[in-house]
């Protein structure tokens, strides 16, 4: 999946899990408009999270809900272990190489640390839907639509 669609179906759940809402009147508009006042300007409400124009706060808010972020900490970790033996001599001492990296240069580490992220990103493997404060396993999110327009699909 590209990131149009995976947005795109984000979007489909996300209209699906919340409805129109008429701020003014305070009432539910199923239908699109506001049974009272008539006014087609509705928000949309999420159950036991609030309401807002639009649905990118949805999205945000059922992703940050259903699924784990990555801690880019650990993945990098991984990543250095994976490349480089896990201990490094040190005189007569035996030291943990990511201990070492990390303790000697953490102005290095963050950089490299950002860097190995972004480029997962870039990679199509992690994507974020806040600027980068964190980010999700690009295949945790389809699995999710996946199942959720299951659901949908089940329904009609």
């Amino acid at each position: 999946m590209d990131l149009n669609e995976i947005n795109s179906k984000l979007e489909s759940i996300a209209y699906s899990k919340s409805m129109a809402f008429c701020y003014s009147c305070y009432k539910e508009a199923p239908t699109g408009t506001c049974k009272s006042c008539h006014s087609d300007d509705l928000m949309r409400l999420l159950p036991d999270s609030g309401c807002e124009y639009g649905v990118d706060w949805i999205v945000k808010e059922l992703i940050e809900e259903n699924l784990n972020f990555v801690d880019s900490e650990e993945v990098f970790e991984q990543m250095i272990e994976d490349c480089y033996e896990e201990t490094t001599q040190v005189g007569f001492m035996r030291l943990s190489t990511v201990q070492v990296m990390k303790d000697q240069d953490p102005i290095g580490w963050d950089i490299a640390k950002g860097e190995y992220i972004d480029g997962l990103a870039e990679d199509g493997q992690l994507i974020t839907f806040n600027n980068g404060s964190s980010y999700y396993w690009i295949h945790d999110v389809e699995l999710y639509i996946e199942e959720n327009l299951d659901i949908l699909e089940e329904a009609c």
